[in-house]
């Protein structure tokens, strides 16, 4: 799937998602959370839940590149550090990459920063579990 094919599946299967697919190649995707403030935390900080979600979506968005429209695929564990604070009023990216994939299991790494800044704010693994019937070989 193009980027432009993974944000029209993402804009029909999650009509709130407030992401946007940059770029996608095979096992990688670049996202764009577009921060605002019901993204903030007291303190003016973005939430964690936030950047959990940037950081889920990348790496679906990923996998929806390598193996196709995946509607049923599930998280089944993410790690994620937060690192340091995001630059406030920036508009964050979430980078991802596939590090493995498996028959059932696929694994995914995400290095989350702010624009304008090369320090990453986060970093996550994602690994989703892939329904057999829809794993493209």
């Amino acid at each position: 799937m193009t980027a432009d094919e993974i944000q029209r599946f993402l804009e029909q299967e999650f009509p709130d998602n407030p992401l946007i697919v940059e770029s996608c190649e095979k096992r990688r995707a670049s996202l764009r959370l577009k921060v605002d403030n019901t993204h903030l935390r007291p303190g003016g900080t973005i939430s964690g839940p936030t950047m959990m979600l940037l950081a889920d979506t990348a790496v679906y968005a990923a996998i929806l590149n390598t193996v196709g429209a995946v509607a049923l695929a599930v998280t089944t564990n993410l790690n994620i550090n937060f690192l340091r604070k995001p630059l406030p009023g920036r508009d964050l990216f979430g980078q991802s990459w596939l590090m493995k994939i498996g028959k059932r299991l696929i694994v995914g790494e995400v290095i989350i920063s702010s624009e304008g800044d090369p320090e990453p704010v986060a970093h996550a693994t994602c690994t989703y579990s892939i329904p057999p019937e829809s794993f493209i070989k």
